[in-house]
């Protein structure tokens, strides 16, 4: 049975642990989001994943899994569902993020999974003028935290924004760490009596990473099914950048064209590229996204299925020996 701890989190033994952002900061007037994405464990070439459902709407993702254990030996992994990396709130918006953590629900073979939660903090290095270096590898500070007297649960204050972020800086800002110190930088001009001054004096990301012990039985599959409300994204108006991200078509557009006030929209992204670090392509793939009757929908698919409208509201896309090669992004687009 293997362990889940620092080492398994090493990029080495784990399918792209770290998710980046789908669409980092947005106009002033708008909302951003974080792609969220299935469950990855370590590689097994004896496990395949033989179907993955996926159905996405604004108020819910489920994504329902099959995998075949192909040997005559029962296996034992530690699977993960990791969330992405959001920053402590000072220049983003992002939805509800303690909402998405608290709809988290896993069943294996119908039945409820208890699941351990870790969180991991990440810092940016700072460039030679002191700046934060936003393209350069994050750096893990979680236990640089923890020797700080930052506990998990303060951690987690960018998803649950429950605690005191003054508090948590203070910590970090008077803890005698020489690597704290180094990504922090220079804090002359910090005050710290001020509540202000406190809240924008550190810059760093928290991951909430769900994981559990898995028993794959030898010759059987194993169905995995999770569910979870996804952060939603949003502005008042579709603009040309939103057109290309989300491939919205001539029809749609002169409808939007038609609509004498702004078109709202909400967006959502999904990390579909994981699918394609298994042993072999996902055998059995089936999307299916469902809007609003006052909405239109659109996303890029860059597989060779068609996308094909199958109810009101609804669109599904099937694929065979699918081995995916992008992300997905989604835009809900008011018309009404």
């Amino acid at each position: 049975m293997k362990v889940f701890n620092k080492t398994l989190l090493s990029k080495t033994l784990l399918v792209s642990l770290c998710l980046g952002f789908a669409g980092s900061v947005f106009a002033n007037d708008s909302i951003g989001y974080v792609a969220t994405g299935g469950v990855e464990y370590i590689k097994n070439d004896k496990i395949a994943m033989q179907s993955e459902d996926l159905q996405i709407s604004k108020n819910l993702i489920k994504v329902d899994y099959r995998f075949k254990n192909t040997s005559n030996k029962d296996i034992t992994e530690t699977v993960l569902f990791p969330l992405p990396s959001v920053p402590v709130p000072q220049d983003y918006n992002f939805s509800d993020t303690a909402e998405t953590i608290g709809s988290f629900k896993i069943l294996v073979n119908d039945k409820p999974v208890n699941y351990q939660t870790h969180v991991r903090a990440f810092m940016y290095p700072l460039t030679k003028d002191g700046s934060l270096d936003f393209e350069a590898k994050q750096i893990d500070v979680t236990e640089e935290f923890k020797s700080c007297g930052v506990t998990e649960k303060e951690m987690q204050y960018p998803w649950t924004v429950k605690g005191d972020l003054s508090a948590i800086h203070r910590k970090l800002l008077k803890c005698d760490n020489p690597k704290l110190k180094q990504l922090i930088g220079s804090t002359s001009n910090i005050d710290m009596n001020s509540e202000d001054d406190l809240l924008y004096a550190v810059y760093w990301e928290s991951q909430v990473i769900y994981s559990w012990q898995q028993l794959f039985k030898a010759n059987s599959v194993t169905n995995i099914k999770h569910s979870y409300k996804p952060l939603i994204g949003g502005s008042v108006a579709v603009t040309e950048s939103e057109h290309e991200m989300f491939c919205i078509d001539d029809g749609i557009k002169k409808l939007l064209n038609k609509t004498e006030m702004g078109n709202t929209y909400s967006s959502l992204g999904y990390i579909l590229t994981t699918g394609a670090n298994w042993a072999k392509p996902i055998e059995n793939f089936k999307l299916t996204v469902e809007r609003d009757n006052d909405e239109v929908t659109s996303f890029c698919w860059a597989g060779k299925g068609k996308v094909n409208k199958i109810g009101q509201g609804k669109f599904q896309v099937v694929e065979k020996n699918f081995k995916p090669t992008k992300d997905l992004d989604v835009i809900f687009i008011k018309v009404k």
